[in-house]
């Protein structure tokens, strides 16, 4: 008979590990997914994969989680973290991915009743629902407190080899890394700046503006946020910050000429008011009375009087 082939949602943590193990010990063949954003860092995926020895790929997803950010239908948790929704979109292209693949089914290492939201018994039906992955959708930790899919009751896996993993405690998942063995045991943790006060407080500001993007949203996570007129400038809080606000090569990028200071970039509308304003933030950075600021590779450059703390944190969306 041929080998079942199985492929994961795979974002790194160790319950995504333990599900992809429990399968491989019945002989199931195992690949795993991450999907990549400017929200979620792919990383953690690949070490955990070589750490299983299992073939790992990444999926670009900014496309599906920005379009998903102007209107979930799910709604957000408490910050811009529409988790339902994007659950969902994600579960229904590992199975397009899974189909072209011939994938026999696709899996994650979700637990029931391990994240409030997007993981209690009705969020789950849910995102099995929203994604049509009802025929091809395994949750191997939680799966003998589910009902039955068709993969167990067709044979393809050993329900009676799956686990009744449910809530927030991680005391038998812990068990079972030092059991396998794992030198590898990821910290709890979404990782998803979506679920972050801060930095869901600046996707709110370009969303508010018309300027949510993929690449915005990867530029805001550096350097202090202001906003503008239908803009908002950035500005390096180090010379390690400037140096990945010059690599990320995004936006109209600003240098303050002839002493030192910090880097500035303008999202938005290019007017001279929104350039001088930005060279007057940046030169309240300095030690300097005022600064002269030129735009990198253009003949124009902009001088401004340093902006008081009082104006300058009227309009700072956050350190």
């Amino acid at each position: 008979m041929a080998k079942v082939r199985a492929l994961a949602a795979f974002s790194g943590g160790l319950d995504g590990m333990l599900a992809c193990r429990i399968l491989m010990d019945q002989g199931i063949y195992v690949e795993a997914v991450t999907f990549g954003s400017p929200f979620f860092d792919p990383q953690a995926g690949r070490t955990a994969a070589d750490h299983l020895g299992i073939p790992w790929r990444e999926v670009d997803f900014t496309a599906d989680i920005v379009a998903l950010l102007f209107d979930p239908p799910s709604g957000f948790g408490k910050n811009m973290n529409p988790c339902i929704d994007c659950h969902a979109a994600m579960f229904s292209r590992l199975k397009e991915i899974a189909a072209e693949g011939d994938f026999d089914f696709i899996f994650s290492g979700e637990v029931v009743g391990q994240r409030p939201m997007s993981q209690n018994r009705g969020s789950i039906n849910r995102v099995k629902n929203l994604s049509f992955t009802g025929d091809v959708l395994l949750r191997p930790l939680s799966a003998k407190i589910l009902d039955p899919t068709p993969m167990e009751e067709s044979g393809l896996v050993n329900r009676d080899l799956l686990l009744d993993l449910n809530g927030r405690g991680r005391t038998r998942q812990l068990k079972m890394a030092k059991e396998y063995g794992f030198s590898h045991i990821p910290t709890p943790g979404g990782g998803c700046l979506l679920t972050d006060p801060g930095y869901a407080n600046r996707l709110k500001t370009l969303k508010d503006i018309n300027l949510l993007s993929g690449e915005n949203a990867r530029m805001i996570r550096f350097g202090r946020m202001f906003v503008l007129d239908k803009a908002v400038g950035l500005v390096g809080r180090s010379s390690e910050e400037n140096d990945r606000m010059l690599e990320a090569d995004m936006g109209i990028q600003l240098d303050i000429q002839d002493i030192p200071g910090p880097l500035g970039i303008l999202l938005g509308e290019k007017t001279v008011k929104n350039l001088t304003l930005l060279t007057a933030i940046m030169a309240s950075y300095t030690r300097a009375d005022s600064a002269v600021t030129s735009i990198s590779n253009q003949n124009e450059s902009f001088t401004a009087e340093r902006i008081g703390n009082e104006e300058r944190n009227n309009i700072i969306v956050t350190l």
